[in-house]
């Protein structure tokens, strides 16, 4: 399979990010899931401390998983620097990515009128890991802990989360899903799960179904298993569970990794080297309304290169 090309020449970021996932897919690793090393879960931080969103997040989780890297911080060369600190001696750079937006004058092929097109173009810039970095503060590594986190320790905080957010939600049976006619999310009851925190996660993942509904995100609902379509929404909401994840310490490995979701997931990165790119966006879309019902705000700041709710 051939990478799409960038104007310098080499592979583009969004064919880099797919052809990675992909093989990770491949070998049967689901490359957003978070992992857990015994360090406060957390988002890709930006040298400033203000999170990655949309797909820098998977794909810096990714790469620090691949690489060992422990510290949820990531830096350009020149920000290392401007800390007192240097990048080690042949250590390699990923790449974060961003929207750049421009105007181009086109002109109208019925008419010759000339006016001026919104446009944007995927870019990318050079990062390091903390852990490639020596000489950072101590805030950039953030100390290992051991200690377990009891679900029943934090049943009463995901309780107030969850109840703010204004689902029609029922405890039927033993599958979880999401309805969009009746516009309603069925759980099994809590007693049925290995632990609360499973529980809350798998919760999560149909809340981010809930958040396509007509009248919240409208996001396309109506397909039959099997298509593609179903496929990319199943996508969508295994992203936002995962975002939702770092956020509330939530675990996403024991969610639904059947065979056919992968196949369907592989296929659709394979036709479209920015699916995963688009999914990344409805995701964090899903993720940032379901934390504001809840009650819990984004650390935001100023808009920065590879701050990005990724739209394709």
């Amino acid at each position: 399979m051939s990478y799409r090309k960038s104007s310098s020449g080499g592979p583009s970021p969004a064919s880099r990010i797919t052809q990675e996932i992909i093989a990770r897919l491949e070998a049967g690793t689901k490359p957003w899931v978070q992992p857990w090393r015994g360090v406060p879960v957390s988002r890709p931080l930006r040298a400033c401390g203000i999170p990655y969103r949309g797909m820098n997040v998977f794909w810096l989780w990714m790469v620090a998983d691949m690489c060992g890297y422990a510290s949820p911080y990531w830096m350009t060369y020149n920000q290392a620097k401007d800390l007192g600190a240097q990048v080690r001696r042949h250590e390699k750079s990923t790449i974060a990515i961003f929207y750049k937006s421009y105007t181009k004058e086109v002109e109208a092929p019925d008419t010759g009128e000339r006016s001026d097109e919104a446009r944007r173009v995927l870019k990318a810039y050079p990062v390091f890991n903390a852990d490639q970095v020596v000489g950072l503060p101590e805030r950039f590594h953030p100390a290992a802990s051991l200690d377990l986190v009891e679900p029943e320790g934090r049943a009463a905080e995901l309780d107030s989360f969850f109840a703010g957010i204004p689902a029609n939600l029922r405890h039927h049976g033993a599958e979880a899903y999401y309805e969009p006619t009746p516009d309603r999310v069925t759980m099994p009851p809590a007693h049925l799960f290995a632990a609360f925190d499973h529980y809350y996660a798998t919760l999560a993942h149909e809340l981010s179904h809930w958040t396509g509904h007509p009248s919240r995100l409208s996001r396309n609902l109506k397909n039959r298993f099997g298509t593609s379509a179903y496929a990319a929404e199943e996508l969508v909401a295994e992203l936002s569970s995962a975002i939702l994840g770092a956020e509330l310490g939530l675990p996403v490995t024991h969610l639904d990794s059947h065979a056919s979701y992968i196949e369907h997931w592989l296929k659709l990165l394979r036709d479209d080297d920015r699916a995963i790119l688009t999914a990344a966006a409805k995701a964090e879309e899903a993720a940032r309304l379901l934390l504001r019902l809840g009650g819990r705000m984004l650390a935001d700041g100023e808009a920065e290169p590879g701050d990005v709710a990724l739209a394709a």
